[in-house]
């Protein structure tokens, strides 16, 4: 299939981008290098794949780009693009996610509604808040308890009209604490790791007794090449990692891979983060055949390994 991958240079839609092109298919990546992290953290995930003779790069803005030529040749769209960041959506700032979360998934789908095709919408857990009940199914009523939550919770929405008025296929994921190679700077892992790394302190939101559904990065990219072909349309499936863990135990883990244990700065709670996540994850298996296959210790020593790969280049 040729199918188009948006949001190709970040996190996991670098891995998605190499895995389809892996399997065989071709891809055209689409980014706009969003100043949330630096723009050459994003051209590093992009190396491997703009070796590809079937990889095609454009950059350009979902909010006001010429979409038709680029979904045109497309069989199927894989959409990941969006402004991240739980804590950074509060005040002013909630304009960036209105344009790049909601209005880009409208015109996206949009665009791509012209005929059949598969449509696999990157959602957030950040969608339930503090859900009262754990594990949490995908007939939960939604309570989003931040800006980010809500914002991808209207692309969802978005997502089931199209599915419900067009000929698209659209089925949405919503993704657990994707954790692995690439994640981006601002999340937990990525800091505790190279604070670690460099023998600093790190900084931890609450006591650390809060529990996340950790997902690793290949398990939530094979969650989007099984939506590719499986799944109901105008579904919403629950993608989390089996390994839901405190984040003290996490550290824990954290001082047994490096050798030391972490020197830790405890902070309040910040607005928005919620208490625990602990994802259903039953209708993913039975109907994308999707189960989560990395454990947290294993999934953390490779973030860690890549990290260290990472901070040697650039030093």
């Amino acid at each position: 299939m040729e199918i188009l991958v948006t949001g190709a240079a970040g996190f996991i839609g670098s891995h998605v981008a190499e895995a389809l092109l892996a399997r065989g298919d071709s891809v055209i990546g689409v980014d706009c290098f969003l100043d949330y992290y630096p723009r050459a953290a994003k051209e590093r995930n992009l190396r491997h794949v703009r070796e590809n003779a079937r990889f095609r790069f454009v950059e350009a803005n979902l909010v006001d780009a010429d979409l038709a030529p680029l979904v045109e040749p497309c069989d199927a769209v894989v959409h990941l693009a969006a402004q991240a960041g739980v804590r950074a959506s509060w005040g002013q700032d909630f304009r960036i996610y209105v344009d790049s979360n909601i209005l880009a998934t409208q015109r996206l789908l949009e665009a791509a509604s012209t005929r059949r095709r598969r449509f696999v919408y990157s959602s957030s857990s950040s969608i339930y808040g503090d859900a009262p009940e754990m594990p949490t199914v995908e007939s939960a009523l939604p309570r989003p308890i931040s800006p980010y939550g809500v914002s991808k919770l209207a692309g969802e929405h978005l997502c089931r009209l199209y599915q419900q008025s067009t000929p698209l296929e659209t089925i949405s994921l919503r993704y657990f604490t994707v954790y692995g190679p690439r994640q981006r700077p601002d999340m937990a892992f990525h800091r505790f790791l190279r604070a670690q790394i460099q023998g600093q302190e790190l900084t931890l939101f609450d006591d650390g007794s809060q529990t996340r559904d950790f997902t690793y990065v290949g398990d939530a990219v094979r969650a989007n090449l099984l939506g590719l072909e499986r799944g109901t349309p105008g579904a919403a499936y629950n993608i989390g990692g089996g390994s839901r863990v405190s984040v003290n135990d996490v550290l824990g883990v954290i001082g047994e891979i490096t050798g030391r244990p972490p020197r830790v700065k405890r902070l309040e709670r910040q607005r928005g983060d919620v208490r625990d996540t602990h994802a259903a994850a039953e209708a993913a298996a039975a109907e994308l055949g999707w189960r989560p296959a990395t454990q947290l210790r294993e999934g953390l020593a490779a973030e860690l390994e890549w990290l260290r790969a990472e901070i040697a280049a650039s030093s």
